[in-house]
């Protein structure tokens, strides 16, 4: 596989719009070619030069990667997109709540986006995992005959 010296590269800034919604394409299909992607996109589509214009400008920022077919270009994520949910949560609490999470979740339930209910779940299942991990972490010291 011929793939681009970008995948080395970290990937650069923030996704616009338009940029997000191309990943989306790469993120839910896999590799794709640029008229793929063009044909995913919704009504009114762009033109074919300015999808590619896109995808070539994603992949110089290290979003995106390719690999040669022929004498085409197949292009793929280079960036995971839960890295790219991650990054971008961590970016919208840190600029609009102060960088607390606290913050954060305080707004969702004041804005009733959340409720209270549906955060103590939230809680519960939050325990739930940490005590599954604990007792997991345990089995395995009891497994080597170490103390726990």
């Amino acid at each position: 596989m011929d793939t681009d010296k970008n995948n080395d590269r970290r990937h650069s800034g923030r996704l616009s719009a338009k940029e997000e919604a191309i990943m989306a394409c790469f993120w839910q299909h896999g590799p794709l070619f640029v008229r793929e992607v063009v044909e995913m996109l919704p009504e009114p589509r762009p033109h074919f030069n300015t999808v590619s214009t896109f995808v070539r400008n994603l992949e110089a920022k290290g979003w995106l990667s390719h690999e040669q077919i022929g004498n085409s270009y197949r292009y793929f994520a280079a960036v995971d997109q839960t890295d790219y949910r991650d990054r971008s949560l961590r970016g919208m609490v840190s600029r609009f709540f102060g960088n607390s999470y606290l913050n954060f979740v305080s707004a969702l339930v004041n804005d009733d986006k959340i409720s209270t209910d549906e955060l103590r779940e939230l809680i519960d299942s939050i325990e739930r995992g940490k005590r599954e991990a604990s007792d997991a972490g345990a089995k395995i010291g009891e497994n080597r005959g170490e103390e726990v």
